[in-house]
């Protein structure tokens, strides 16, 4: 979702659940008609606050956000145990969990993802910095390697084609 009230474009997962056809003689634009997900409420009440103008505008990211599905594992960076969880939005700067596990902001966490078409995983460091709902977590991704940030970069880039 974009528009001019928001600082950056939202995704927001839903399903169609009724269409409209474009009426160019009429000067009628096509619409569509969505039911979110249960678990985007805080992205929806986010949209809907913003446009009100109940909420201020917050900064705008400098890594644009790619919907992504893929499954990962999360762990807090001290502990061994690694939990099963989804990795829904990924930019080189950070992205969204989607998890049973919610580790406290400000928590060191480390993702283990094997991205479509690898054979071995490979582990991103993070640090907690939101929670979105009671489910989704926002890590914002720390390279402590030389080649973190650039296996990340390249990562990126190949969902951006997909």
């Amino acid at each position: 979702m974009a528009c001019d009230g928001l600082p950056n474009k939202v995704l927001i997962r839903g399903t169609v659940t009724a269409w409209r056809p474009a009426l160019p003689r009429m000067r009628v634009r096509a619409g569509a008609t969505v039911a979110f997900e249960a678990d985007e409420s805080a992205k929806r009440d986010f949209v809907i606050q913003t446009l009100r103008g109940e909420r201020p505008s917050t900064r705008r990211r400098k890594h644009t956000r790619i919907p992504i599905g893929i499954p990962c594992k999360i762990r807090i960076a001290a502990g061994l145990e690694a939990i099963d969880a989804e990795l829904r939005e990924i930019s080189v700067s950070g992205g969204l969990i989607l998890g049973p596990l919610q580790p406290p902001i400000g928590t060191d966490v480390v993702l283990e993802i094997t991205p479509p078409g690898s054979e071995a995983p490979f582990d991103l460091s993070g640090r907690v910095v939101y929670h979105a709902g009671e489910s989704q977590t926002g890590v914002r991704f720390i390279y402590r390697e030389g080649g973190g940030s650039r296996r990340l970069r390249e990562l990126v880039r190949r969902f951006k084609t997909l």
